[in-house]
Order: C-alpha cells, then structure tokens, then sequence
C-alpha cells in the first residue's frame, strides 16, 4: 500500500513516533496479535492515583500499527482510567485522522492492548 493513503497524522507518528520503548516500571501489561496479519503490540502502562501517568508500547507491524500505538499512547496519557477505559477503536481511527479500510484492524490492535492492559492493572490490584 502506498503512503499517499495515509493521513498526514499517521505518517508524522509513524515517522517519529512518540512513546515507544520499555516501561520497566510498568504496573499493566498487555500483548495483543492480529493472527491475520501478523502485527503485534506490548503496551506497558504505569498508572497512579487513578491516572495513566506513562504508556510506552513496542509493535511490529505496519505503518498504521506504528501509528496508532504511537497515537493511542499519547490519548492517554494523564487521562483517568474512567476516560480511557470508555475509548474505543474509533476514536483512535478518528484521532489518526482516518485509516485506509484495509488498515482499520491497527486501531483494533490498540484498542485490544489498551483493553487488556486495563485488565492486567485490575487484576494485579485487586489479587
């Protein structure tokens, strides 16, 4: 797929992506796969005081799993857990500025992780 599909905002985070990398201290942890492409994402979050204070993520993938992992950490960080568990995949399409059809499923990659990783907090603070 060419680049000219993309929006400007996909290609600016897929270009210099922001948040990506290591959460040593990282309270959440997710992993998500696509099995029918193939592309990956580990989302790490550190939350605190009911916030996401940091959200690094590393993925394999396409220009738009680079992208929305990029766009999807920077939604939510500072945001409380109450805002960022009400996110859906369509608001990180929306916030990308759109995606090619055959790309929608890199938003679900990150709406996935973000969703596990949500999980993964729950049930460490609850165990």
């Amino acid at each position: 797929m060419s680049t000219e599909s993309y929006s400007e905002i996909v290609l600016e985070h897929f270009r210099n992506p922001r948040n990506a990398g290591a959460l040593p201290d990282a309270n959440a942890v997710a992993f998500e796969r696509n099995p029918v492409c193939g592309d990956t994402m580990r989302l790490m979050l550190r939350i605190e005081d009911g916030h996401i204070a940091e959200a690094r993520w590393q993925t394999e993938g396409c220009t738009a799993a680079i992208a929305t992992s990029s766009i999807a950490t920077e939604m939510i960080k500072g945001r409380a857990l109450s805002e960022v568990e009400r996110l859906t995949r369509e608001d990180i399409e929306r916030a990308a500025g759109g995606l090619p059809l055959s790309k929608l499923h890199c938003s679900v990659l990150a709406a996935g992780a973000l969703r596990k990783a949500l999980a993964d907090y729950r049930n460490r603070t609850l165990a």
